[in-house]
């Protein structure tokens, strides 16, 4: 089996390093990173980090927040606080237009995940793109659909079988490419761990009906396509094995490194976000968004890594403006942090992190609410995976020294794991994760406090 795996990633490593061509005058073009269904530009952090510590300029690296990231549930039918396939192409568009006027550069790499993936294509099919992009990396990105089943929902852009796919799947050429030129496209795919790749409808509540739609559904014909062994769906893009593969197509070589190299002073910054359209309205439901919270309140606090326990007062305090920036602050090197965030409609949201080995910008927080479900409940502690999925068969992972409640064996299928404690006081809660290690408070639901661990990696 290991010497199986070798051989495939030495493979695509040859694969790689013959088919890439380093952009012209520059092997550090602008990079534009594209988040996905329902995320943020904060889940690019840990790759931004590995860019830089391979040399890449920090202010040549750019990662957009579509404001409203959820897609429709049909592409044709506005609604409240979702977005479609061409409001997602044009603010991609601009993004570019404006990063290529900062740069001074005639084109840019763009490097998407999952949803991100159709507004590259349909920037590059339909919006100019062929001129300003030079290569388009697409991690998991379900590029023949989540579903392709004739009459089942096909309004939504994630069906095969609409008319948003088939008309960026249409072939290009005699030679039936699915691709646009003369962009130079990767795709990055699981073997069969992506739960938006499956042959099964499991993931689309729809256990024993086909989707259509094999393992090999993000791959492109007319495409370099490389298969990363046993990553989930987000690790396609957020792994380190996903940001070799994607370093080498970009400048025909392989990186120096895919750790993020510690680097200080650690300046940290980011927005803060909220829920919903407006926390009373209830069309617009519990939807993430990428807006400003302004009057939003944060502190952020050093805490002991064995307790969760502050060290002292607060080492940053600010009241959120309108552009919803809630930093810059420079952080105690080498120490967990707790963030505190207070708005208007929501809970008190305490989010425990891990030590940070570089500075950031896109250190976004969300402030939360308290399920109605949860508010009997003495403590309520989400520790969620942003970068990642959790996988019983591939991971080590605990929280409060028990297994994660809601994570079964059928595959990397979700990212958070919810622990509702009944027993009241304030105590450390401990979760573990393939070696990281994070340490939060069991602070009081009677008390509209949610807890967030958050894990880095």
């Amino acid at each position: 089996m290991q010497r199986r795996l070798a051989l495939s990633l030495l493979a695509s490593a040859a694969l790689l390093g013959a088919c890439a061509h380093p952009p012209a005058g520059t092997d550090r073009p602008p990079v534009v990173f594209v988040h996905g269904n329902g995320d943020s530009a904060s889940i690019w952090q840990t790759t931004v980090w590995r860019f830089e510590s391979n040399g890449w300029p920090r202010e040549r690296l750019h990662a957009i927040d579509l404001p409203y990231p959820l897609a429709r549930d049909d592409d044709a039918k506005p609604q409240p606080g979702r977005s479609s396939t061409a409001e997602h192409m044009a603010f991609l568009k601009a993004e570019v237009e404006r990063v290529l006027q900062r740069t001074g550069a005639k084109q840019v790499v763009l490097v998407a995940n999952s949803r991100g993936g159709y507004a590259v294509r349909n920037y590059v099919q339909n919006g100019g793109g062929a001129a300003t992009v030079s290569h388009a990396v697409l991690g998991g990105t379900p590029n023949h659909g989540v579903w392709a089943i004739p009459g089942f929902r096909e309004g939504n852009e994630f069906s095969g079988t609409g008319p948003f796919l088939r008309a960026l799947n249409a072939p290009k050429n005699a030679a039936g490419d699915e691709v646009s030129g003369p962009v130079q496209w990767l795709t990055l795919r699981s073997d069969n761990n992506d739960k938006f790749a499956q042959p099964d409808g499991l993931w689309i509540g729809a256990r024993g009906t086909a989707t259509n739609v094999g393992f090999d559904g993000p791959a492109l014909k007319g495409a370099t396509n490389v298969v990363l062994p046993r990553v989930d769906h987000r690790e396609t893009s957020f792994s380190p094995a996903a940001f070799e593969a994607t370093y080498r197509f970009i400048t025909g070589r392989a990186p120096q490194t895919t750790e993020a190299v510690a680097a200080g002073p650690v300046v940290l910054d980011g927005h803060l976000t909220g829920l919903g359209l407006t926390p009373t309205d209830p069309a617009s439901g519990n939807y993430a968004n990428n807006l400003p919270l302004p009057g939003a309140q944060i502190e952020v606090y050093a805490v002991d890594p064995a307790t969760g326990e502050r060290r002292g007062a607060a080492l940053h305090r600010k009241t959120v403006g309108a552009d919803g920036r809630w930093g810059p602050f420079t952080a105690p090197a080498g120490t967990p942090l707790e963030f505190v965030l207070s708005a208007a409609g929501y809970a008190t949201t305490h989010i425990y992190r891990s030590p940070f080995p570089r500075s950031s910008a896109l250190i976004h927080l969300r402030a939360e609410r308290l399920a109605d479900a949860d508010k009997t409940a003495a403590s309520v502690l989400t520790l969620t995976r942003p970068r990642g999925y959790f996988d019983l068969a591939r991971d080590r992972m605990a929280l409060d020294g028990r297994p994660l409640p809601g994570v079964g064996p059928g595959g990397a299928g979700v990212s958070s794991a919810k622990l509702v404690l009944r027993e009241t006081g304030v105590r450390a809660v401990t979760a573990e994760f393939n070696g990281e290690r994070l340490v939060g408070r069991s602070w009081p639901a009677a008390e509209n406090r949610v807890v967030v661990l958050e894990l880095t990696n």
